[in-house]
């Protein structure tokens, strides 16, 4: 099994923590990373984009003017596509961008992306977080000591004061380990967990 350190918000090693090899120390296959953020960001896609066809435009009931003896293209609608404020040909319409993935793959690539960071040397486990009051300024300072300045905090339970103080400050994101996921992991350079996340983790991923 792996070891990493565990460190308290000073900084200082307070104790070691092995880590489940199936989970923390898989090779990564960025294929399947690729699969899963693209399945994540195809639903957020609104899919709310609307245009009109030449049926659905107002008006255009009369023709314009007379079949012959005018000198011009023949016109029967102003609802035509190729005039200004008609229809439009083969435009968007509301759609569902979303798609599935086998559960097996989700679970995969949220442990290679937890295991590149073990890799890299950008995941920091940390005996407890949190904050007795709403201050950035408190939450910005632990963040310096712990030399992260752009990281995923993922904690156990609610944690308010501490959801609150970070969400000014850009480059950082905290989530419950409920919501951790394969998007937020591999968007920011560092990765923090908290200690009682771990085995929740492990045992979500390995089920």
């Amino acid at each position: 099994m792996s070891t990493v350190n565990v460190v308290n918000t000073q900084n200082e090693n307070v104790g070691q923590l092995e880590l489940n090899d199936n989970v923390f120390n898989l090779e990564v296959k960025e294929y399947i990373l690729h699969d899963v953020v693209k399945m994540q960001r195809a639903a957020r896609r609104a899919g709310t984009a609307c245009t009109k066809t030449r049926v659905e435009v107002a008006g255009g009931g009369a023709k314009p003017w007379r079949q012959k003896g005018t000198g011009r293209a023949r016109a029967g609608t102003r609802n035509s596509p190729i005039w200004r404020g008609g229809g439009v040909t083969f435009g968007p319409k509301p759609r569902d961008y979303s798609f599935k993935l086998n559960r097996k793959v989700k679970k995969l690539a949220l442990a290679m992306a937890m295991s590149a960071r073990l890799q890299e040397e950008n995941l920091i486990v940390l005996e407890g977080f949190s904050l007795e009051a709403i201050k950035t300024k408190d939450f910005v300072q632990v963040m310096k000591t712990l030399e992260a300045d752009n990281a995923l905090i993922v904690i156990d339970g609610e944690a308010d004061n501490l959801k609150k103080s970070s969400r000014n400050v850009n480059g950082f994101k905290v989530l419950p380990s409920e919501g951790l996921n394969v998007y937020d992991v591999l968007l920011h350079k560092k990765l923090v967990l908290v200690k009682p996340v771990i085995e929740s983790l492990e045992k979500r991923l390995m089920a």
